[in-house]
C-alpha cells in the first residue's frame, strides 16, 4: 500500500486548523498549537498542518520564502456545493469559482488558505454524463 500524508507549514496550527475543519467538515486527530493531524469521518489522515520554524525541519524552516510554491492542495470531495458554501462563509480568497473541468469531467473551484497555499476542491462525482 503506499499512501500520501501531505504536512503544510502554516503561521498559526491552531487557528488553520479550524479553518480547514470548518471547510471540509474534517476533525482534528492530534490537537495543539505546533502540529496537527486533520482527519475525515473514516479517521483516515487527509492533512497535517505544521508551525513553521519548528523542529528542524529543513523545508519547514523559512517562513519567508512563498508557501506552496509548486504544490496544489487538491481535495475530492462527495458534497461540492456545502464545501463552496463553507469556503464563502470564511470568506475564502476565490482563485476560481465552480466551474466544469473539461479536462476531468468534474465540477471544481479553486481558493486560497490562510497561509496562502493554493487549494483546488473536487467533486468526487464525473459530471460528463
Amino acid at each position: 500500500m503506499i499512501k500520501t500524508e501531505v504536512i503544510i507549514a502554516v503561521e498559526e496550527v491552531e487557528k488553520s486548523s479550524e479553518w480547514y475543519q470548518r471547510l471540509l467538515n474534517c476533525k482534528s486527530g492530534h490537537g495543539g498549537n505546533a502540529f496537527e493531524i486533520l482527519t475525515n469521518e473514516d479517521n483516515e489522515q487527509i492533512l497535517s498542518l505544521h508551525k513553521w520554524e519548528l523542529h528542524g525541519h529543513p523545508t519547514l524552516s523559512d517562513s519567508k520564502i512563498q508557501a506552496g510554491n509548486g504544490l496544489i492542495l487538491y481535495f475530492v470531495v462527495d458534497d461540492l456545493d456545502l464545501v463552496w458554501e463553507n469556503a464563502k462563509h470564511l470568506k475564502a480568497k476565490i482563485e476560481e469559482e465552480p466551474h466544469l473541468n473539461t479536462n476531468s469531467g468534474r465540477r471544481e473551484f479553486s481558493i486560497r488558505d490562510l497561509d496562502n497555499y493554493f487549494v483546488s476542491i473536487t467533486s468526487d462525482n464525473n459530471d460528463k454524463d
